[in-house]
């Protein structure tokens, strides 16, 4: 018998010197954090499956680090202190992922995502695998429901008013062009000429998002002083 519960406690030790449960913590953090990845991969965004269980697993570890560097035996430490230096750093990754071209702003998602799973690898990392699961859970119904219902509001179609006032005699040839280039189409056009400027009525239709884009690509010409969207 005393023999037995010998072994029993040099199993344990032995358990507790490999670090089962971190074992166990960095597995869910790459199956979190593989899973999340996985969609954004398929998606062909850029943070995709080994960015994501990179993240994951190595928020995991450092929220690890982070508990046990407070241990028992009486140093005073800050678990959190890590943690937010994560939270933080994370920051410069995300901000990898967003990029900016003519007008529009991609990236935002991934690199919310990115914060995201840095978030359930520290939730792992701090053994509350309840709330990382289900977390993950969320992340990727908001990725592939709320993203399929997000798709069809993008490419959602409007009809809207917008005056462009122009230089005198500004050829509004040039103007069609532009519109045409951000997805519109224009319906009915006014042209009402002034001493000092000349005014485009227009009514135009196209995808919800490019109108916004279209007035900013317009304000970027010379000939072009204002553009008013109604």
């Amino acid at each position: 018998m005393v023999e037995m519960q010998g072994a029993v406690d040099v199993m344990a030790e032995f358990a507790q010197s490999m670090r089962m449960d971190l074992a166990l913590k960095l597995v869910t953090a790459v199956l979190m954090g593989g899973a999340i990845g996985l969609e954004r991969q398929i998606a062909g965004k850029p943070a995709g499956l080994r960015t994501n269980i990179l993240i994951c697993m190595g928020s995991a570890l450092l929220m690890d680090l982070s508990m046990h560097l407070t241990g028992g035996d009486g140093r005073v430490g800050d678990p959190a202190r890590i943690a937010a230096q994560v939270v933080t750093g994370i920051g410069f990754l995300g901000a990898g992922t967003i990029m900016q071209a003519k007008g529009t702003i991609t990236g935002l998602t991934s690199a919310a995502t990115i914060w995201t799973v840095a978030a359930i690898g520290l939730t792992i990392g701090a053994g509350e695998f309840v709330g990382g699961l289900g977390a993950t859970a969320m992340v990727m119904m908001v990725l592939l429901v709320l993203g399929h219902f997000e798709h069809k509001l993008v490419r959602a179609r409007r009809t809207a008013p917008m005056t462009i006032r122009a230089a005198v005699g500004a050829d509004f040839g040039q103007i069609d062009t532009v519109l045409r280039e951000s997805g519109m189409h224009v319906i009915e056009r006014a042209t009402y000429d002034h001493p000092r400027d000349r005014v485009f009525e227009v009514r135009l239709r196209g995808p919800a998002p490019q109108f916004d884009v279209a007035r900013e690509t317009l304000l970027e010409r010379d000939d072009v002083y204002d553009v008013t969207l109604h």
